[in-house]
């Protein structure tokens, strides 16, 4: 089922959190492949593009398949916010802008005071808000938690102040900035910020499978549910939610060749667009999670962890490959 964000429409109701070192183009691309309706890019340091930081504008790689797409942008200044996100948008042309007000990591909400810090000052928020949707022509959304720790749980007022200074749909992550990403989620937090705003409102937090994401959005009533560590690994999640959600239908369990498959896809897509050895260390992260649960896993694993060519990484991957496949 589609959804609207101002003027953009969504096809359906799944969308990939932005998950910092994770969402670069090309395992966006993936996602996309895999039906995903409304992707979010990796967050990028208001202050970092104001100064013209290389790799960070570097971050705003884009290609059109990936449309509808989201910039998402952290800081803590209003001028700086309004800089950036100018930049942006005259720079890469996505289709929405979101400020990012839920990052829990500390050298982000404690050293920066940006992100989930924000939430502790209501009129700061109103104003980078407001000062955001001013300048650029295409909607601005916002990304919050529930609060900054169980004593401030503030999720709804923060909601309604983003509505009021011009957002065009607000994702909430149902856990506050203490709990990091401990626990389990709240959906209350997000049903009460649901009945409180007319905007368009993302659930967020612990969708690991396409039944979590039916329960949801029927027990919140939000638009659509965002999903980011639950794809790690298994991209297939997204397809999976979309077929679940919009035809009823159950998932199927990933073959082995999939994943190895993936593994390679992957890092072909990385190559395209990072040079040789920074597409090799983030692909071993990703090379681990796809990995996870096959026969040999750790050993194939410390050997990819070794690997300090393409050569070497592809070479690893494909004697994994065929020892399995005389295996089975």
């Amino acid at each position: 089922m589609s959804f609207q964000i101002g003027n953009v429409k969504i096809k359906n109701n799944v969308v990939l959190a932005p998950m910092a070192g994770i969402c670069n183009s090309a395992y966006r691309r993936i996602i996309k492949e895999m039906g995903c309706g409304l992707i979010y890019a990796e967050m990028v340091s208001d202050k970092a593009i104001y100064y013209g930081s290389k790799k960070t504008i570097d971050m705003l790689y884009m290609t059109e398949m990936e449309r509808p797409i989201t910039q998402q942008i952290f800081g803590s200044d209003k001028d700086s916010f309004v800089a950036a996100a100018k930049y942006i948008y005259e720079t890469m042309k996505p289709d929405i802008i979101d400020i990012n007000m839920g990052c829990p990591v500390p050298k982000v909400a404690l050293r920066a005071q940006a992100g989930s810090a924000l939430l502790k000052n209501p009129e700061k928020v109103k104003e980078i808000v407001a000062a955001v949707v001013e300048v650029v022509p295409v909607p601005v959304t916002v990304k919050i938690r529930s609060g900054w720790d169980q004593n401030s749980i503030n999720a709804v007022e923060i909601a309604k102040i983003c509505e009021e200074a011009g957002a065009s749909a607000i994702a909430v992550h149902g856990r506050t900035r203490s709990q990091g990403y401990s626990g389990t989620v709240n959906l209350d937090i997000i049903r009460d910020v649901k009945q409180a705003v007319s905007i368009p409102v993302i659930g967020n937090g612990d969708i690991k499978s396409c039944y979590d994401a039916k329960h949801m959005m029927e027990y919140t009533g939000c638009d659509a549910v965002m999903i980011g560590r639950g794809v790690l690994g298994n991209p297939w999640l997204i397809r999976e939610c979309v077929e679940y959600l919009d035809f009823g239908i159950e998932p199927k369990e990933v073959t082995i060749k999939e994943k190895i498959d993936m593994i390679m896809k992957h890092f072909t897509y990385l190559l395209e667009t990072k040079p040789e050895k920074v597409s090799l260390l983030e692909m071993r992260s990703h090379a681990s999670w796809y990995l996870k649960g096959l026969p040999r896993n750790g050993e194939v694993r410390n050997k990819i962890m070794q690997t300090t060519t393409k050569d070497e990484f592809l070479n690893c991957i494909l004697e994994y490959k065929r020892s399995l496949d005389y295996e089975i």
